[in-house]
């Protein structure tokens, strides 16, 4: 008998809700079929069956939440035994037994999801390492005073990180003090004051609750587990980044020439050549030479991580919200690769067919609003990049030039940076280059 769990697949996942089941309780299933969908705040994973056997009970139906850990399904798979066999009510077993049955069975679940490699979309990769119990089921016990590094376990520490909560500052209530991650969760949500969480003296951010509205005239809509996830990421942006931002206007005329005279040649290798991935081939030189806007900050050992990949993300208006998928190895592309990739990405994000794989480890990203007429705007840092870049829409303008009023094609960005690790100075040298590489589209080629 196999307890398949929903495992744990990292980016700050921590529950799902069933969409679909493509199985009823006592179909056969087969290895590596789809057996259920799941929403989660990044994608719909299509979770595949980890052994044959026969579906003998489901961990939740369609419209319920899942977390990550709990059983999703139980499946008979004709080896007679049952792993989470309950125990008798009248048992006499202890908190401490239950917590060594408890890391019994996610070993377990680990290692059948590792094997499978199948947990969502596709095939993860899962960790055959054992994690330690969190003891979060266990009643609250009395906490603790502790100075310097938080008991947690790595499970809690990575969702603190996920959650931009500085872990080491959060009063744990589990045993001995242990950060729990339900401490987590009030921590990230305001309830809990974190004074050494980001900016010290700032503390949590006060949530100001609804003031009493008539019922009549209003009406409350439930939001998408991706509005969810959008929320928290706007939150913690900005709690953690202090952002300022840069606009300039840069001459284009070149560029548009070049892409109109080139777009035959995308199109003979089935490419819609518009204006983004030049754009992203000038970010990605200029990145090139100022590294740090490619970077993160580690606010916890005050440190710049830089990174020698380029993943570029690139922001899709989907009908349920924003998904921000990255092209990777940008910097490897020709610009006809990266107007294919922009064009399958922007599609499978809008179909929720997106992979995860594809949602992680963006190192900068670009957000088009001049797709939608808008001009100028000011874009929040996705954490825990440290700077991303606005594109307006390109219009012609009356420019002087050598003392002499010509029609010119302008084109309108905004760099917004972390403020922490990147001054004003590192902006403006970032935007002058950026500027080069889109006066001359011949540098792209040659670059």
């Amino acid at each position: 008998m196999i307890n398949f769990k929903f495992a744990d697949i990292g980016e700050g996942i921590h529950e799902g809700v069933i969409l679909k089941w493509n199985y009823d309780v006592g179909d056969k299933v087969e290895e590596g079929e789809t057996m259920v969908v799941v929403e989660t705040d990044k994608v719909n994973a299509e979770i595949p069956v980890p052994e044959d056997g026969v579906l003998k009970k489901k961990g939740a139906e369609v419209g319920e939440t899942i977390h990550v850990g709990e059983v999703l399904a139980v499946i008979d798979d004709g080896s007679g035994e049952d792993d989470d066999e309950e125990k008798p009510e009248d048992s006499e077993s202890t908190e401490e037994d239950e917590d060594e049955d408890d890391d019994e069975d996610e070993g377990k679940s680990s290692e059948s999801a590792g094997e499978s490699g199948a947990s969502v979309v596709g095939s993860v990769d899962v960790s055959d390492d054992v994690l330690p119990s969190s003891d979060e089921h266990t009643a609250k016990k009395e906490t603790s005073k502790r100075k310097g590094k938080a008991l947690a376990t790595p499970v809690a520490r990575k969702m603190a990180k996920d959650m931009g909560v500085d872990i080491n500052a959060i009063e744990g209530t589990g045993p001995s003090g242990r950060v729990m991650k339900e401490d987590i969760r009030k921590a990230a949500e305001g309830g809990e004051k974190a004074a050494d969480q980001a900016q010290p003296s700032a503390g949590p951010m006060e949530r100001p609750s609804m003031p009493n509205l008539p019922e009549e005239g209003t009406r409350r809509e439930k939001v998408s587990k991706l509005r969810e996830s959008i929320v928290k990421a706007m939150d913690r942006s900005n709690q953690l980044i202090p952002a300022t931002t840069i606009m300039d206007e840069f001459d284009v005329t070149e560029l548009v020439r070049f892409r109109n005279e080139q777009k035959g040649l995308a199109k003979s290798h089935d490419a819609k050549l518009t204006y983004l991935p030049l754009i992203i081939k000038a970010v990605v030189l200029t990145l090139k030479e100022y590294p740090v806007f490619n970077a993160s900050f580690d606010h916890e050992t005050n440190e710049i991580v830089y990174k020698d990949f380029y993943n570029i993300g690139i922001a899709v208006d989907t009908p349920d919200g924003l998904i921000v998928p990255n092209i990777k190895n940008a910097d490897q592309k020709s610009i006809i690769q990266l107007a294919k990739e922009i064009e399958r990405l922007s599609e499978e994000a809008r179909d929720r067919k997106i992979q995860l794989s594809e949602l992680q480890n963006t190192t900068f990203s670009v957000t088009n609003y001049g797709a939608f007429g808008s001009k100028l705007g000011t874009p929040v840092i996705n954490h825990p990049e440290v700077a991303i870049l606005g594109v307006g829409a390109i219009e012609k303008k009356p420019l002087v030039i050598d003392d002499a009023v010509k029609v010119r094609s302008t084109l309108p960005l905004s760099l917004t940076i972390d403020h922490r690790i990147i001054d004003g100075g590192d902006g403006g040298r970032f935007m002058v280059k950026l500027k080069e590489y889109l006066n001359d589209p011949m540098l792209l080629l040659l670059s």
